[in-house]
């Protein structure tokens, strides 16, 4: 069982949110994820809304992990490498203000971190272009709606689940195979 005093939480949007959770819920140390709309003006906005991208949110997985087992920058570390930081309001085809990378921070210490983290990738022109990705103070988060959670899992020969989310689990298995779950 996790340590409950470690437990940190992490709120990061790049692209859908079904691409993330599916991601994060793989990794040893995430406790939960919790697909969600975070950064917009609508209060307690749904999927139909968030859809039009005139509310400002973006969809964003809220991860809750145990600080002991996985650290704020390993966490960011496969962010990165699941998603494409550099494309302004998109990921592949999904186009809209909803899907820009985004990492909302619970403290200075995150906003610390994600900032070095996006530095450090520029310098290293990690990718052909500069990392857009944005870093903010958290501010509310508003859960999905449940159909949306665990959503590929759920869901896994769902045409979309197969063609985008399908590829960012397999690069993570094959990438990060040290940091997955004992069973997956």
């Amino acid at each position: 069982m996790e340590d409950e005093t470690k437990c940190e939480l992490a709120t990061l949007g790049g692209g859908c949110f079904w691409c993330l959770d599916a991601v994060f819920l793989r990794l040893q140390g995430v406790v939960s994820a919790v697909s969600g709309y975070c950064g917009g003006k609508t209060t307690n906005p749904s999927y139909r809304d968030i859809c039009t991208g005139e509310t400002g949110h973006a969809e964003v997985v809220q991860i809750r992990f145990d600080s002991a087992l996985l650290g704020y920058a390993d966490l960011l570390e496969v962010f990165f490498a699941i998603h494409n930081p550099t494309t302004l309001n998109r990921q592949g085809n999904d186009i809209g203000t909803q899907y820009r990378s985004v990492i909302f921070t619970h403290s200075d210490e995150q906003a610390r971190i994600a900032r070095a983290s996006i530095a450090a990738l520029n310098a290293a022109h990690a990718y052909p272009d500069p990392v857009v990705t944005e870093v903010l103070p958290v501010p509310i988060f508003y859960p999905a709606e449940d159909y949306h959670q665990d959503y590929f899992a759920n869901n896994p020969r769902q045409p979309y689940c197969q063609a985008v989310v399908a590829p960012k689990v397999s690069k993570l298995m094959q990438k990060f195979a040290d940091r997955l779950k004992a069973g997956i």
